[in-house]
């Protein structure tokens, strides 16, 4: 366990957790602390207690100390500071004619750095701006490309509801939002309705989707058949969510009747609980994960045997070769001791091959006689 203070730095901004010494720290008491940027000032969101020690990104920094007047009032003049900064970039982004939307700038408390946001639809070669910043504010500058939503959460504003955006008031991360989520509460799927001050879908909707997803998994769907505590058998109609009613359509005596019932009152084939669907889908994926595991492995028993064979038929074959190669150099060797012990042999074979010649031309020769011969008559 570690003992840590947790600091926030811009509105609803994450929080950090640092090192408290030995200060006695309350909630927003300003203090300054060493970043990976510089000094920066920041809030204590979190009031000093100790916590697991995996919860912990290391080195875990220490407070420098508790903000004074001095240390607030610099704050403040940083503020003046970014807005002309602001300003002079601005002009510095129309007269290289780039094509970025600047959205803020912000100074570290030390002044060490000042860091610029913008949006823009693809990559911007920004090089030359950032020599002409640094030649003017004489600090490092740092460029940044945010997205949308993180343009709507710097500069804040109203939601349709009339309150304060979340994402600028209390959301620390953006959580994924689906279309889906906006089908399962039965919203009107038209943009202009779910979507944001940023365009995208309301980060609200996310708020109720386990909500909803538990009650309707207690309803039956649209044009399923119920049976209703009279016992009769009808068509749902239409279904109300929050209230847990369904609304039933019964045929009695070719006379259509509308009706409205609690969910608890009619019988009907559950939709199932999601949880267990999931489960079932986990199980049904780690079977064909095992399955195809086991296949991998029969695979690679078969290339294995295989390989065994091809490796067995190569040794038959060079053993082969190696007994053939033997055979001849033993034979060679055995006619040339041959011909060692009794040299006579290879005259006598010598000579009986210039005498096979011999007979052969001259039976060649009295053949070309008799040919001429013949010609002759």
């Amino acid at each position: 366990m570690t003992k840590i203070v947790g600091v926030r730095f811009r509105g609803a901004g994450k929080v950090y957790y640092f090192g408290p010494q030995d200060f006695q720290l309350k909630l927003n008491d300003q203090v300054i602390v060493d970043t990976a940027r510089g000094l920066e000032i920041g809030t204590v969101a979190m009031v000093p207690r100790e916590v697991e020690d995996e919860e912990i990104t290391q080195p875990l920094k220490d407070i420098k100390r508790v903000a004074t007047e001095e240390d607030i009032e610099k704050a403040i003049v940083n503020r003046q500071k970014e807005k002309d900064a602001l300003r002079i970039c601005r002009e510095k982004v129309a007269k290289h004619n780039l094509e970025m939307k600047l959205v803020s700038a912000e100074y570290t408390f030390d002044n060490s750095k000042l860091l610029f946001y913008f949006t823009a639809d693809g990559r911007v070669d920004f090089r030359e701006l950032v020599k002409d910043l640094a030649a003017v504010f004489r600090t490092r500058i740092e460029l940044r490309q945010i997205g949308v939503r993180d343009e709507t959460k710097l500069l804040g504003g109203i939601g349709m509801c009339g309150r304060p955006l979340c994402c600028t008031t209390y959301l620390t991360d953006f959580v994924p939002v689906s279309i889906k989520m906006a089908k399962e509460q039965n919203l009107s799927l038209n943009p202009t309705k779910i979507s944001g001050v940023c365009g995208r879908l309301m980060c609200c909707l996310k708020n109720e989707q386990e909500t909803y997803e538990y009650l309707n998994s207690q309803l039956p769907k649209d044009n399923d058949i119920v049976t209703t505590p009279e016992g009769q058998q009808g068509q749902v109609k239409s279904v109300n969510v929050l209230r847990q009613t369904v609304r039933v359509i019964i045929e009695e005596n070719d006379i259509k009747e509308e009706r409205e019932y609690s969910v608890e009152e009619l019988k009907f084939a559950s939709r199932g609980n999601k949880a267990n669907r999931a489960d079932d889908v986990e199980e049904n994926v780690e079977a064909a994960e095992n399955q195809n595991t086991d296949k991998s492995q029969d695979r690679g028993r078969d290339k294995s045997g295989d390989r065994g064979k091809q490796n067995h038929n190569k040794k038959d074959k060079k053993k082969k070769y190696n007994n053939k190669e033997n055979s001849d150099v033993n034979g060679a060797e055995e006619n040339v001791a041959a011909d060692k012990q009794n040299p006579d042999n290879k005259s006598n074979g010598d000579k009986k091959k210039k005498k096979h010649h011999k007979n052969k031309k001259h039976k060649n020769n009295r053949n070309a006689d008799n040919n001429n011969q013949n010609a002759q008559n």
